[in-house]
């Protein structure tokens, strides 16, 4: 994008992704300063659903986007609990409509 102006694809305020709300959240793409707003926003959608069991793939790396995920499920009110996936580059969270 230059500077001041938009493709015709895109708007003046920060694009819109649609993504799919399945139970998998694959972080790889979004930035860490989003993660913080969009992993409970995800949950809740998955709660709308009917999904009380969610993976979220944050990578291994040097563990910034765990500990942010991390953090936003402790102080999410429907996370009944969370533990490593298939490996430590994964958090599986179970929740509870409350």
């Amino acid at each position: 994008m230059t500077e001041g102006k938009c493709s015709d694809n895109e708007t003046s305020e920060e694009a819109i992704t649609e993504m799919p709300v399945d139970g998998i959240l694959d972080l790889h793409t979004f930035a860490p300063r989003d993660v913080k707003d969009l992993v409970p926003t995800y949950l809740d959608a998955c709660l709308e659903r009917g999904i009380t069991e969610v993976q979220i793939i944050h990578g291994k790396g040097k563990g910034v986007l765990r500990r942010i995920v991390r953090a936003a499920l402790d102080r999410h009110p429907n996370v009944v609990s969370y533990r490593y996936g298939r490996s430590w580059g994964a958090t599986v969270v179970t929740l509870e409509k409350r």
